[in-house]
């Protein structure tokens, strides 16, 4: 593999005029081109990775890949490989969504097939290979770059209309899994990157982000490298639509539910410039309102997770000690908590505890309309088929550390801990009830529970109820050593 002679690799970032210098187009791009300069946007960026290097055993080289666009039609892959210091510089100088020049790279045919399997799928023959020794890469500055090259940004790399909907991902169900497919989505939320370390002790990183559209009102999708992490980063939630290309999509046995990872072939696509987006924008500036509802009522119902992967114990205190701990952070978070329920009006008439809710999407169906929030449907009250009647209780939970108030037990969850069905809780008197709201009370429970900090919320925390059962004594005192304590005192109980 030879390149022609030039200077010693350089990373440059310039201030000169971009019109200066005489570019090949990524189109007319072939092997005989004598020191060919290309400029694009960065599209898609790998992280750069080590592996053991052959002709040097015991020691490692580097490599990492981007992708490169500068036009509608027209996009290359670039590869570099060499020292760790040369490529680790090199990969740390620009990201998605910079400008680049690239000076005297190597052209070769690529082997489609095989090299995209982790690459970006392009329109192009050929690839791009960088040398040490070679090659220059130039990062322009942004004021400087024509705005025909920067609206490249804004352009899916696939059809714009080639793309799943999050209720087509739902009801295919695991009939997708492992497919690799496009989503057209809302950024909800961005969690904050979690690190860990393998068991072979090598470091990682993930990143969940919350995906909506007008059909569903959360999706997982989750990045597990470092440039599609930082990508998310700068996204704002309920601001910011993705068009995700080549996500692959998969079942996630803790969720019980069909979530997408990003994928080092994947190219995420910001605030497309398509009419598909522009719909979804304005589906977002009008459902603002319903969503802050729609986190208030708890998603359990798009949610179902698997309550048997939760393990975290915690305290009323240690989740009261939650917003100053996660400061600015949105992604939620699981845990159990043994505690008694303190508050529970379900025998109070001025206390509304049950909602109607669209069978198609589960939203609360708004009662002076008649009208399903989300997804528009009417919703006549005399066809049954198009509502359903749920729980939606707000209780307190105490324990020997404090009180939590004003959480979220809803639905079956709600059913379950009252041992009864909505119908069922509809036929009762009000003695009954009061007698069954006391059975509750004076029982120490084991709670799995979902938490979102959210500064809106009065207590700064939204807590959502996603198990409620009679706690096993032996159990409650192992995970409360020495606080095995007796029924909260009657002036504990609150709204008896």
């Amino acid at each position: 593999m030879r390149f022609p002679a030039q200077t010693v690799f350089q990373i440059k970032r310039m201030a000169y005029s971009v019109p200066t210098q005489n570019f090949v187009a990524i189109s007319d791009v072939h092997p005989n081109l004598a020191r060919p300069s290309i400029i694009g946007m960065v599209i898609g960026k790998t992280d750069a990775k080590g592996f053991p290097d052959r002709k040097n055993i015991g020691s490692e080289r580097y490599t990492f890949s981007f992708t490169v666009r500068d036009s509608p039609s027209y996009f290359i892959n670039v590869h570099s490989w060499g020292r760790e210091d040369y490529i680790k510089s090199l990969s740390e100088s620009f990201r998605v969504g910079d400008c680049v020049i690239i000076e005297n790279p190597l052209v070769q045919t690529k082997e489609a097939e095989k090299e995209e399997k982790f690459n970006a799928t392009t329109p192009s023959c050929y690839k791009l290979l960088l040398s040490e020794n070679h090659s220059v890469v130039k990062i322009c500055p942004h004021y400087e770059v024509d705005t025909k090259l920067l609206s490249l940004l804004n352009l899916p790399v696939k059809n714009p209309q080639d793309f799943y909907s999050l209720a087509d991902i739902a009801a295919n169900g695991q009939s997708l899994e492992g497919r690799i497919i496009n989503i057209l989505a809302a950024v909800k939320s961005v969690g904050e990157p979690k690190y860990f370390t393998t068991s072979d002790r090598r470091k990682g990183h993930r990143c969940e982000v919350r995906l909506y559209d007008e059909t569903e009102s959360s999706f997982a999708m989750i990045c597990w490298d470092n440039e599609s992490i930082q990508l998310a980063q700068s996204w704002m939630p309920r601001e910011t639509v993705i068009f995700a290309s080549d996500v692959r999509i998969n079942f996630d046995k803790f969720r019980n539910c069909m979530v997408a990872t990003v994928l080092s072939k994947s190219i995420i696509t910001t605030n497309p410039d398509t009419p598909e987006a522009i719909n979804l924008h304005n589906f977002i500036r009008e459902s603002a309102e319903m969503l802050d509802l729609d986190d208030e009522m708890g998603d359990h119902f798009r949610d179902s997770i698997n309550v048997q992967a939760i393990v975290d114990v915690y305290t009323v205190e240690q989740l009261k000690m939650k917003p100053l701990q996660n400061e600015g952070k949105s992604e939620p978070f699981y845990g159990i908590i043994f505690a008694y329920i303190s508050m529970l009006n379900i025998d109070n008439e001025t206390t509304k505890i049950i909602r109607n809710r669209c069978s198609k999407c589960h939203y609360v169906v708004n009662e002076g309309t008649n009208s399903c929030s989300f997804c528009s449907s009417f919703v006549s009250s005399s066809d049954a088929t198009l509502l359903f009647a749920s729980f939606d209780v707000r209780v307190d939970l105490t324990d020997h550390t404090g009180t939590l108030h004003s959480c979220n037990l809803s639905d079956t969850v709600a059913e379950e801990a009252l041992g009864c069905t909505v119908q069922e809780f509809q036929t009762l008197t009000e003695a009954q009830k009061t007698a069954l709201k006391w059975h509750l009370l004076l029982e120490r429970s084991k709670i799995y529970f979902k938490v979102i900090i959210s500064p809106n919320a009065r207590t700064r925390l939204r807590v959502s109820l996603l198990s409620c059962k009679l706690a096993d004594p032996v159990e409650a005192s192992q995970n409360l050593p020495g606080k095995d304590l007796p029924c909260p005192a009657s002036e504990q109980l609150e709204g008896v």
